[in-house]
């Protein structure tokens, strides 16, 4: 039976693998997996994690949040997908909350992961961020809110509201501001390409800093100028050939 919260583009390995960002889903990504893979000519796989999209939903309330080690159980579930589909060796190519899974899956399967691509990630918690999300909590909760509206399109209206304040509610928390993965990143070993827009309303290029600095392979970042937190809708052309470049000396 097709599984409906997984999309796979044809192509060889090392196959890309898509993981999205907090509020995310397989179409939110548009078509842009698709263009990737044909330029770098990979196959690859676009998932909706539990709880977005097609995916199985949360079986908790609401309210209340992520546990706050939620980025830690999704890298392992990764790694268990990619056992479950057979993937031996990945490209991952994370947005947001996707970027910071796959830096820490990278670091559990330094055999298995053979480059990382993070975009918008983050490592430990800003300022910047806390208000960038206190301003999407007041855009979700506005009368005839844009973002509420997209979320109940790709998420549905059984399970838009938990997806939404799952994710604010855990960052915006008091023990939360104590996150950080800084210590798992000498842990990364593949190469490291870090994508930051310089229009980011939810982080700062510290965050691409730290990741190009203390993961222990090759990295390299990139920051792009009129870009914000999803360079690969506002930069698209910009973010494919960067890829595409890098994946070209694997």
């Amino acid at each position: 039976m097709t599984n409906p919260a997984l999309a796979q583009i044809d192509g060889p390995a090392p196959l890309i693998v898509f993981l999205h960002e907090g509020l995310g889903s397989i179409a939110m990504w548009r078509r842009f997996p698709q263009s990737l893979c044909a330029a770098a000519g990979f196959g690859g796989l676009v998932q909706d994690r539990t709880g977005h999209g097609s995916a199985e939903p949360f079986d908790d309330p609401v309210r209340g949040g992520h546990p706050l080690d939620y980025h830690d159980r999704e890298a392992e579930a990764l790694l268990a997908l990619l056992d479950r589909e057979g993937v031996q060796q990945a490209v991952l190519f994370g947005h947001s909350d996707g970027g910071t899974i796959a830096l820490l899956a990278a670091a559990l399967a330094p055999d298995r992961v053979v480059a990382c691509i993070t975009e918008a990630a983050h490592v430990f918690v800003e300022d910047v961020t806390l208000a960038g999300i206190r301003n999407a909590v007041a855009a979700y909760e506005a009368p005839d809110s844009r973002l509420r509206t997209a979320l109940l399109r790709h998420h549905g209206p059984e399970r838009a509201d938990k997806v939404f304040y799952r994710w604010a509610d855990a960052w915006l928390s008091p023990p939360f501001a104590a996150w950080n993965i800084e210590n798992r990143l000498h842990q990364v070993r593949c190469p490291v390409l870090a994508i930051q827009g310089l229009d980011d309303e939810y982080g700062t290029p510290a965050q691409v800093h730290a990741i190009v600095e203390q993961t222990s392979g090759p990295a390299e970042p990139l920051l792009i100028a009129d870009s914000g937190h999803a360079p690969h809708i506002d930069s698209e052309a910009v973010v494919v050939e960067a890829v595409r470049r890098f994946l070209s000396g694997l």
